[in-house]
């Protein structure tokens, strides 16, 4: 699942005319780059929520048969937030058991993380070899979060620790963490995860390569410079 479905208040002005998912960077969207990531490591079929001009995303991607994918989309009347919009999407995520994990990545985010590597902790969840109900891709901080989220302990993510790293928007998770929220109205990811860690439920890993979280024109336009520098534009 890709969450598409901010309004993008940073960016104004930008987003104004535009949903922030469809803002460029290096030529392409930024949701371009998820969707040739998950594609090149084998994850093919995408549902991506959507609410603020979420017509526009629909109109752009289409069903993502140039992207090497199947996209559903899962609109939202009003913003569900994280755990709103995935609770609400579920029936397109799982399968009858309900159980079945999946992996969730912020539209507005880039990074060069090789998708494929997540697939055995997807099998592990799977398999129900650990009654982990997340895992989180954890970075370094950035100098607008310099204070962190989480800290990791081995392979377990805390609440608490000497040394805090950021949450990267990737994460996988199983449907029986979502249980309590209704569907259609808005709920936040972090109270869940915050009591999924207290049971000792999350898990994560810690990725050092390039991570950007394009959440301001400024960091929008150094990244759009770093990356046609790197293709000679």
């Amino acid at each position: 699942m890709i969450l598409a479905a901010g309004r993008g208040e940073r960016m104004r002005p930008l987003t104004d005319a535009l949903p922030k998912p469809l803002l460029k960077v290096g030529g392409y969207a930024l949701i371009e780059y998820q969707l040739k990531n998950l594609a090149r490591a084998g994850f093919v079929d995408i549902v991506i929520n959507h609410a603020y001009l979420g017509e526009m995303i629909e109109n752009a991607l289409g069903h993502g048969e140039r992207y090497g994918v199947n996209i559903q989309y899962s609109p939202e009347k009003n913003v569900l937030e994280t755990a709103g919009g995935i609770a609400n999407a579920l029936p397109l995520l799982t399968d009858e058991s309900n159980t079945l994990p999946f992996l969730v990545v912020n539209a507005d985010i880039y990074c060069d993380m090789d998708y494929a590597a997540l697939l055995p902790t997807m099998h592990r969840m799977q398999s129900n070899t650990n009654q982990r109900l997340a895992h989180l891709v954890l970075v370094d901080n950035p100098p607008h979060h310099a204070a962190g989220d989480f800290a990791l302990q081995e392979d377990r993510v805390m609440l608490t620790g000497n040394s805090k790293l950021t949450f990267s928007g990737i994460g996988i998770y199983r449907p029986p963490l979502f249980n309590t929220i209704k569907p259609g109205l808005p709920a936040k990811l972090a109270p869940l995860l915050r009591q999924a860690m207290q049971e000792g439920k999350v898990s994560g890993e810690y990725f050092s390569e390039q991570w950007v979280d394009v959440g301001t024109p400024e960091r929008l336009e150094l990244l759009d410079k770093q990356l046609r520098s790197l293709h000679g534009d």
